[in-house]
């Protein structure tokens, strides 16, 4: 498994900001329900958490404490971690893309609805921790790669 490219995340956002942009154009607000501040903040804790992790991880494999063992991490869990990363990444690149494009759809119509005024706030909020779920998978990813090998002394040289 390869580490998540920033191209193939950028292309999902886009994809997914076109569909929120088409969903919103032919639903909002009537299809969609309110969309307030508290919306978006669960996607913010789950950054919070991934990126805790990842220091957490970072810390360990920095230590050398990967392994079996009290107070070491073990291996499975760091191949957990990039699962989880790549997730995060994935889930927080389509989810800001969505949100961008029903912001791009709402933004213009605040003077003239209502619900667009009120949801404006709940959107952006929505959005933001949907990209720090993504900049937080990516650092988890980033983390949880393994230190690089030593470069041979020579000593091991025929000759």
């Amino acid at each position: 498994m390869g580490p998540t490219r920033l191209r193939d995340l950028a292309l999902a956002a886009v994809a997914a900001a076109v569909a929120g942009y088409l969903a919103a154009a032919v639903g909002y607000p009537r299809s969609f329900p309110p969309v307030t501040v508290w919306s978006g903040l669960s996607l913010l804790a789950v950054a919070i958490a991934v990126g805790g992790w990842a220091f957490y991880v970072r810390a360990k494999i920095r230590e050398n404490e990967i392994g079996d063992g009290a107070g070491r991490l073990h291996p499975l869990a760091v191949a957990r971690s990039v699962t989880i990363a790549k997730a995060s990444a994935w889930v927080g690149a389509l989810v800001t893309g969505w949100w961008l494009g029903v912001l791009v759809q709402v933004l213009p119509q605040r003077g003239a609805l209502q619900a667009a005024d009120d949801d404006t706030a709940g959107i952006v909020v929505a959005a933001v921790s949907a990209l720090a779920l993504a900049v937080a998978g990516l650092w988890l990813q980033h983390c949880c790669r393994s230190p690089l090998e030593p470069p041979d002394n020579g000593d091991n040289a025929s000759g």
